[in-house]
């Protein structure tokens, strides 16, 4: 299961500096996770300071 991350993200590009498997870009509106190179180890959501990033449902 990946993360996601939500539109409450500020684009501050502070997940994506702690993402060990660089999985997260920056796409059109905010950061986006790639389902497929996520390791699901949760760093980027320690990382959020607005909480925007959660576990896939």
């Amino acid at each position: 299961m990946a993360y996601v991350i939500t539109d409450s993200c500020l684009s501050c590009g502070a997940c994506a500096e702690q993402c060990p498997a660089g999985a997260i870009s920056q796409g059109d509106d905010h950061y986006e996770i790639d389902a497929s190179a996520c390791l699901d180890c949760g760093a980027c959501a320690e990382q959020c300071p607005v909480g925007a990033i959660e576990p896939e449902a």
